[in-house]
């Protein structure tokens, strides 16, 4: 199950409408964007996050909580906005 990381720390589960992976109308509207962009976290698991692509351009507010999964793997970025954690087949 997918979990959608808000700026402001709340951590809230995802399911998409038909069971199995979200649509990208989905991705847009969960993330609160035109542009999704995936951020891959090189776990073992697959996970990634799914984020606002012009997020930054756009001053959306910084993400602790994503950045804090993010940076294990890319020390020198951030993310802002509404980040949503996937896993393989959640999103085709």
């Amino acid at each position: 199950m997918a979990k959608l990381i808000e700026p402001n720390g709340r951590i809230t589960e995802q399911l998409p409408a038909n069971g199995t992976d979200f649509t990208l109308e989905e991705l847009r509207r969960l993330v609160g964007c035109k542009y999704i962009e995936v951020a891959h976290l090189r776990t073992h698991d697959g996970a990634f996050l799914v984020v606002d692509e012009e997020g930054k351009l756009y001053g959306k507010e910084l993400n602790h909580e994503a950045t804090f999964l993010y940076r294990a793997f890319h020390p020198n970025d951030y993310i802002v906005g509404n980040a949503l954690l996937c896993k393989p087949g959640e999103v085709r």
